[in-house]
């Protein structure tokens, strides 16, 4: 999506710039939620207020419906999806590829995020190069066995 939006670098990474860019109407309040093309943001740091947006956006992008009239168990699955989205939308892998020593308060300031959410943020980074490293390694494996 930001390579679509011709978002490359993390100074991008602001909520008017791409809610302009998405067509999305932004207003602040005391909660956050969202209504079609509407999103309200609970007034916070402006660390907070980027978190929350990015779980918003994860709602416009991805979901439809009415949470009154849903089963509580499919209100969980979407705000987890929701939080997930929020972590990739905020702290994209892309750029997490090119930037250098990186630690949790690299990625707090880089990316203007708390420190629980940079924390988190990083585990996931360095899960996913474990798997892949993981998965090369089972594959050069496999490709051994088979050809001998």
């Amino acid at each position: 999506m930001y390579k679509y939006l011709r978002i490359n670098r993390p100074n991008q990474l602001t909520i008017d710039s791409i809610a302009k860019k998405l067509n999305l109407n932004i207003y602040y309040g005391k909660f956050s939620f969202r209504f079609g093309k509407d999103l309200i943001i609970q007034e916070s740091t402006k660390q907070r207020e980027w978190q929350l947006f990015g779980h918003e956006v994860g709602h416009y992008l991805r979901h439809c419906g009415n949470h009154l009239a849903m089963n509580r168990l499919f209100i969980d699955l979407q705000e987890w999806q929701a939080n997930h989205f929020a972590y990739h939308f905020c702290v994209p892998t892309f750029m997490l590829q090119n930037t250098d020593n990186l630690s949790i308060y690299t990625i707090m300031n880089l990316f203007n995020v708390e420190c629980d959410f940079a924390t988190r943020r990083l585990e996931m980074y360095q899960n996913k190069l474990y798997e892949e490293g993981k998965n090369h390694v089972l594959s050069k494996i496999q490709n051994e066995i088979w050809t001998d």
